[in-house]
């Protein structure tokens, strides 16, 4: 009689003893979309954790092929990014093709910009205004909403007679930095640089950079690039007005006809 092995393990059993394989470890794209979670803080708007930890966003447009091949103007798009390239708000403009090619670049217009989960963190309400300097009692305003509905600032554009200067303002319309541009905003193979400064505008506390993006993108698009600078310790509300100041300094002076 022969007898059965009741030390060997049965199949399903062995299976339990199996060393697991390692994995190699997961290395993220500095690309891919990622947006760490952020517990609600006490004070501020919901969406806006992640501002509070970076002093430094990257703006990049999106380049719009219908626009490039038939010159009718498209909504703007934008992705924002920290300073290692990842993804962390969407801005859409919201208008309508009548108002688009009519107006320009004067154009007004809502924006939305979303975190990666879609959700509108801040909303921001550019009204028609003039854009010359002739006209000083009718320039350039912008409110920026976070969330939406609820003003958390507005961005004034200053008169000059030959500079870009805008105050940035709280919800009680108090200015608290003011940002100043220089006399030529038009330059080949260079940054453009517009500083953010004090309200005195003596000591220079951050700025906001229209990158340059290339010979190609230059001349034949209009999508731009955007670097903002800030203090890391800056107030988070003023941090989100100052990203809405940087669309308004956009269509202003680099969403060229």
């Amino acid at each position: 009689m022969m007898k059965s092995d009741r030390s060997r393990p049965s199949g399903s059993a062995a299976l339990q003893y199996q060393q697991p394989q390692p994995q190699p470890p997961v290395i993220p794209d500095a690309h891919t979309v990622i947006m760490p979670y952020v517990a609600p803080i006490m004070g501020v708007p919901p969406g806006l954790e992640y501002l509070m930890q970076i002093d430094q966003i990257l703006i990049h447009q999106q380049v719009e092929l219908v626009e490039v091949l038939t010159g009718c103007e498209t909504n703007n798009r934008y992705e924002i990014r920290n300073s290692m390239g990842q993804i962390f708000f969407f801005a859409k403009e919201a208008n309508d093709c009548c108002t688009r090619n009519c107006f320009g670049s004067l154009r007004p217009f809502e924006m939305q910009i979303m975190d990666n989960t879609g959700r509108e963190v801040i909303h921001i309400h550019r009204p028609l205004r003039c854009g010359a300097c002739c006209f000083p009692c009718c320039l350039q305003q912008m409110e920026v909403q976070s969330p939406p509905g609820v003003p958390i600032g507005y961005i004034v554009q200053n008169w000059h007679i030959c500079k870009g200067m805008f105050s940035i303002q709280n919800a009680a319309r108090e200015t608290v930095l003011k940002v100043v541009g220089p006399c030529c905003t038009c330059r080949c193979c260079a940054d453009v640089n517009f500083k953010v400064t004090s309200i005195d505008e003596l000591q220079m506390v951050g700025r906001i950079c229209k990158q340059w993006s290339g010979l190609a993108k230059e001349l034949f698009t209009k999508a731009t690039n955007f670097g903002i600078q800030f203090p890391l310790d800056l107030d988070v509300k003023t941090k989100a007005v100052l990203l809405g100041a940087c669309f308004l300094i956009d269509f202003m002076f680099f969403e060229y006809e």
